[in-house]
């Protein structure tokens, strides 16, 4: 069994976050492949995982016990996951401090197996490269001439509010 390394630095977290995606009732995983050329202040090699748990899923007594599920849970499934270059983030939800064990790990190996698969060659970048090129896929509409201002209404003798004032 290799060693797991751990994501430790903001831009980990944030390169991984711009990769594939996997989510399920109890966690979130967000993960990428490592280029060969990149560098960094750790070895590349292996896989290298990061724990994110918001104070949106509970107190820090619970977001604690939810830590160290997960951590056992990487720790019992880490000889079946695959040794490639990549950095993934789990991301907590409040289901998994009372999931079943099992389902946790089950949950785990779906998701490093997800997000690790390698891009089809026919694939033209995904989020990242819509993200470059402005946005959403949907077909832009022709640029038309600015609307003409609304007239304003006249004032008339027929608009019994405007002119005199009789009392």
């Amino acid at each position: 069994m290799s060693t797991i390394g751990r994501l430790k630095r903001r831009p980990d977290f944030l390169a991984a976050a711009a990769g594939r995606r996997f989510h399920t009732e109890r966690m979130t995983a967000q993960g990428r492949l490592r280029d060969a050329g990149e560098l960094r202040d750790a070895p590349v090699d292996g896989l290298h995982l990061g724990f994110t748990i918001t104070k949106r899923v509970g107190h820090a007594t619970e977001r604690n016990r939810i830590r160290r599920r997960l951590r056992g849970a990487l720790a019992q499934v880490g000889g079946d996951l695959p040794s490639l270059p990549a950095d993934i983030v789990l991301i907590a939800r409040r289901p998994a401090l009372h999931a079943p064990f099992d389902a946790l790990c089950d949950d785990l190996r779906r998701a490093v197996g997800t997000v690790t698969k390698p891009r089809s060659p026919d694939a033209k970048g995904g989020r990242a490269a819509k993200a470059a090129s402005g946005g959403s896929s949907a077909p832009s509409t022709p640029a038309t001439e600015p609307m003409a201002e609304p007239s304003r209404p006249s004032s008339s003798p027929a608009n019994a509010c405007a002119g005199s004032h009789d009392g």
